[in-house]
């Protein structure tokens, strides 16, 4: 019998971040762990634009200070459009929970957002998630 890794759920990531460092450094690592980022965007109208033309995401990572607007619409357009969201930004937002499956808190460890996205996908695959990294709040339940 052979054993392989299991088949991700969440591979197809929209990065939503406008502080260009970290942009670039969250969009390597997270090909480096085999995830595709399906594009990299600064503004709010830039992300609702790539969530409208029906490209395929699996989630949605979005600070919530944004310079033309506020993470917070691009969530409610994922969240309209189906797709997961994971805030990521300095402090989670009030009334975020009705619009995310969870926030982490900036600044955070590479290994923590990896385990905050598959915390994620846990939880869209019915299970309990294994570690909840630090600053991370899971916003969405099991069954």
């Amino acid at each position: 019998m052979l054993f392989g890794k299991k088949k991700r759920r969440i591979v197809r990531l929209l990065l939503v971040e406008d502080e260009p460092l970290v942009a670039f450094d969250t969009e390597h690592f997270l090909g480096e762990a085999g995830y595709v980022v399906v594009a990299t965007v600064d503004r709010v109208a830039d992300a609702i634009g790539v969530i409208d033309r029906g490209e395929e995401i699996d989630l949605v990572l979005v600070d919530i200070s944004l310079a033309d607007g506020n993470g917070i619409d691009v969530a409610r357009a994922a969240h309209a459009a189906g797709v997961p969201v994971l805030f990521v930004t300095g402090e989670c937002p009030e009334g975020g929970r009705a619009v995310a499956a969870g926030c982490l808190a900036k600044p955070y460890a590479q290994r923590d957002l990896l385990a905050a996205i598959a915390a994620i996908e846990a939880v869209l695959d019915g299970k309990q998630p294994k570690r909840l990294p630090g600053g991370f709040n899971l916003f969405v339940d099991v069954g």
